[in-house]
Formats: C-alpha cells, sequence, structure tokens
C-alpha cells in the first residue's frame, strides 16, 4: 500500500547526498512520484470510484508540481538530473 522502509531507504541513498538527507528536495520529489506511480497504477485499476483516494492523488500531484518548480528556480542543473532520472515529462 505505502512506501515500505526499504524502498524509501533506497530513494534517499540514491538522491540524497548522505543515506539520512530526506529533505533535500529531490529527495522528497521522488518519494512524491514513488507514491503517486503506486497509487496510480495500481489501486486505481482495482478501485475506480475511490474519491477520497483521487484528491490525496492530485494533491501530491500539486506538491510535487510546486516542489519542481522550487528547484527550477534554485537549481536548473538539479532540476534537469531530477526530471531525467524520475523520467517525468517536463
Amino acid at each position: 500500500m505505502g512506501l515500505t522502509k526499504e524502498d524509501r531507504q533506497a530513494i534517499v541513498t540514491k538522491f540524497g547526498k548522505t543515506e539520512k538527507d530526506s529533505g533535500r528536495t529531490e529527495v522528497q520529489v521522488a518519494i512524491l512520484t514513488k507514491r503517486i506511480n503506486e497509487l496510480s497504477a495500481e489501486h486505481f485499476s482495482k478501485h475506480k470510484k475511490d474519491n477520497h483516494s483521487k484528491t490525496g492523488l492530485l494533491k501530491m500531484v500539486g506538491k510535487r508540481r510546486k516542489l519542481l518548480k522550487y528547484l527550477e528556480n534554485k537549481d536548473v542543473m538539479r532540476y534537469r538530473q531530477v526530471v531525467k532520472d524520475l523520467e517525468l515529462r517536463k
């Protein structure tokens, strides 16, 4: 259902500077992307009328969009690398 500890730790290790760097913008975007992909792929194929989860999904997409916009304004090279690594449409 949600992300396991191992999944989250793998994302933090890949995108963070250290293995405990979970506050970095790239890490937050990667975690949100993983949650969005799992929710939209698995959950909504079984539960088409789950409007409460759709609301949560839209909130996560909005938060990811804001984080990406912040990252783009702060450091364009890091932004491009994250978009490339996560295969986002930007």
